[in-house]
């Protein structure tokens, strides 16, 4: 069976992702700061059969990070790993002039920093997959200047820079940067409570992460809606 470490997997995205990667077999290790949460999460993903290890922790702790490589090394091996845990920054979202630099350093810490982290600990297994990948989940917050976004989306302009250097460090790997597009979270639900929506639910972005997965198309930045409809 392939092995896949997801963080940020109890809700939302993640959670829509493990099900999806469990339903075509894949081995998981899932990983969340909440662990009731999460193994609500990852009994979801057991139902289709396969193995799922829930591990909890802040993906910011280099003992997590090493405890969920640790956990897909017990199942064999790593096949891709899915940087998917986020931090906002401030909640709700407020202008750069109010944004607090101790939640700017979370956010960046969060999105780039223990991403990078997870990479650095996770690369002898990827390398030895022969079929490594690595997924930043990123957003349009780190391509386009959104007023209240600029401290996440500057966290995320990190993540997808990270990314698209390690693709031509690591050409035997996929690296890629994927753009999910809005979703109903409860990420965005905290980053900008008085928007009514409706967004989509973060299930339907689901099929374009595994036609990278299944595809393996070059390194790069990709939408996930485009890759839903074919494009």
């Amino acid at each position: 069976m392939p092995v896949a470490v997801v963080t940020g997997g109890s809700k939302g995205l993640g959670r829509a992702l493990a099900a999806g990667l469990a339903e075509r077999g894949w081995d998981l290790v899932l990983g969340a700061r909440t662990a009731a949460v999460l193994e609500e999460s990852a009994a979801a993903a057991r139902r289709h059969g396969t193995r799922v290890a829930a591990v909890a922790g802040d993906v910011r702790d280099a003992a997590h990070r090493r405890e969920l490589v640790a956990a897909a090394g017990r199942f064999g091996g790593l096949d891709l790993l899915v940087s998917n845990a986020s931090a906002l920054g401030a909640e709700p979202l407020v202008p750069l002039a109010r944004l607090p630099l101790d939640g700017f350093r979370a956010a960046l810490e969060t999105n780039a920093v223990a991403a990078l982290g997870l990479v650095q600990e996770a690369l002898p297994l990827l390398r030895a997959s022969g079929r490594g990948a690595v997924v930043a989940v990123s957003s349009d917050a780190a391509a386009e200047a959104y007023g209240t976004w600029g401290g996440y989306g500057a966290s995320k302009a990190a993540l997808d820079h990270v990314a698209a250097v390690l693709a031509v460090e690591e050409p035997d790997l996929r690296v890629w940067s994927v753009d999910p597009g809005d979703m109903a979270t409860d990420l965005y639900a905290a980053a900008v409570p008085d928007d009514p929506g409706p967004r989509p639910d973060p299930g339907t972005v689901v099929p374009g992460f595994l036609a990278l997965v299944e595809r393996r198309p070059a390194s790069g930045r990709y939408a996930a809606p485009d890759l839903v409809a074919g494009r």
